[in-house]
């Protein structure tokens, strides 16, 4: 059978993270996420951030990543426009 958008993203996901990079490039990780995955996700990703030094570098609209993120720099037309550490 074949997997949803979700599912798929999910399976990239856990790839990505099993070998337990140190730096980890994610364009858009939780754009095809419902909810309770995205929470599961940010959490799984915050532990390995606290518990293993691990960096995540995103680019994303949604804001429940915005929100739980350190640093966000944002970007329009190319250009830093603001970034700000919390």
């Amino acid at each position: 059978s074949e997997l949803s958008g979700g599912q798929q993203q999910r399976v990239a996901v856990a790839r990505a993270l099993a070998s337990k990079p140190k730096v980890i490039l994610a364009d858009e990780p939780t754009a095809n996420l419902d909810s309770k995955s995205t929470a599961t996700l940010l959490d799984i990703m915050a532990k390995m951030n606290a518990e293993e030094n691990a960096t995540f570098v995103f680019s994303t609209h949604d804001q429940r990543v915005i929100d739980r993120a350190k640093r966000v720099v944002t970007l329009e037309d190319g250009v830093i426009i603001s970034d700000v550490s919390k």
